[in-house]
């Protein structure tokens, strides 16, 4: 059986320069690696992952935990970090807390993820007090996608959720609505997610910009689900007039909005406007307004900056598209803690001017 040894005798280097010439290692020059990668063919030599894995002390795995993979924001994050990972030799292990509280306690403890991967990413999972203690004590990298609890030392790709909720609601607004609604995630939520907390602020501050005072019995909480959006709307029918627009805090609560509202005999966009936030996939199939989110380029750049300190690949092309946090004035960057990616409007049918009275 061939052994390391012998492709490194043929190719002239050492049994550790075919290690990481085999592995795409950053630290090995082309003419070299062509060199080893001759040698290993000829002799017909095939790497063993268990042993260099053993050899190395590294698991080659990195641990991505998400708060229900069903979701099509979550399931569009972990195929990019999965195809970004397993380009650079990298598996993906999925940890789907899906609201259970047991899966919960057991995945998020040093001790489940200590000498199990190299590396965490935290997927829009807000972290308890306990919780962000028990990461802090692992000598890992991690990062975090998506709104939620900060672990120190760990850079952040997200969106900014104020800023994509201001330019929602302004579109609205720069139609003509003065009596637009939102609908938005529910605190008490099993998920506990974050975002929408952001975005409910962006949806005021854009109201107060315009003059437009607060009206509570427009602001409805529900589950960020197609089912949420339907109670949500058909909630917001029963306490009398109907808004002119609906915000929506994602596209699927968007579209349950949709449903309840013709539902109830209403046209869109022609009696209430409709807008929400993602891009979901079905968004254009459906002629729903919305602001985009770039879901896999999130993921993508998050499984890059993991990569960087692991040795891998991925960094070798240049992060793009980087700006600073609002009031964060330290330097742009994945090492600089929040990374924040840009948004757009994409005006479909579900908007339109108010009808006139």
């Amino acid at each position: 059986m061939t052994k390391i040894d012998d492709v490194a005798r043929l190719a002239g280097v050492s049994t550790a320069t075919v290690s990481r010439a085999l592995r795409g290692l950053p630290t090995v020059s082309a003419a070299t690696r062509r060199r080893v990668l001759v040698a290993a063919e000829q002799l017909q030599y095939a790497v063993s992952p268990s042993a260099s894995r053993l050899a190395s002390g590294r698991t080659a795995t990195v641990a991505v935990v998400v708060p229900r993979i069903t979701r099509w924001f979550f399931g569009t994050v972990v195929e990019a970090v999965e195809e970004t990972l397993n380009e650079s030799g990298y598996d993906l292990l999925l940890y789907n807390l899906g609201g259970r509280e047991r899966t919960r306690q057991r995945v998020l403890r040093a001790a489940n993820l200590n000498k199990r991967v190299d590396a965490v990413m935290l997927v829009a999972t807000p972290l308890r007090p306990a919780e962000l203690a028990e990461l802090t004590t692992l000598d890992l990298p991690g990062v975090t996608i998506s709104s939620g609890s900060g672990v120190p030392g760990w850079p952040c790709v997200r969106i900014d959720d104020v800023a994509a909720a201001r330019t929602a609601t302004r579109h609205l607004l720069d139609l003509g609505h003065r009596r637009i609604a939102h609908i938005s995630g529910d605190p008490d939520d099993e998920l506990a997610f974050t975002a929408h907390l952001d975005r409910r602020r962006g949806y005021q501050e854009a109201l107060r910009a315009a003059g437009v005072p607060l009206d509570a019995s427009l602001d409805i909480e529900s589950k960020l689900t197609v089912d949420g959006g339907n109670l949500a709307a058909t909630e917001l029918l029963a306490r009398g007039e109907p808004p002119t627009a609906i915000f929506a805090a994602c596209d699927e609560m968007a579209m349950g909005a949709i449903r309840a509202l013709r539902d109830a005999g209403l046209r869109v966009p022609q009696d209430v406007s409709v807008i929400g936030i993602d891009d979901h996939e079905l968004s254009g199939v459906l002629g729903l307004s919305t602001i985009a989110q770039p879901a896999a380029e999130q993921g993508r750049l998050a499984a890059r900056i993991l990569l960087d300190p692991l040795g891998g690949r991925a960094l070798s092309e240049p992060v793009r598209r980087i700006v600073p946090a609002p009031g964060d004035t330290r330097p742009a960057g994945p090492a600089s803690g929040p990374v924040i990616l840009p948004t757009r409007l994409v005006v479909r049918d579900s908007t339109a001017p108010p009808r006139p009275d």
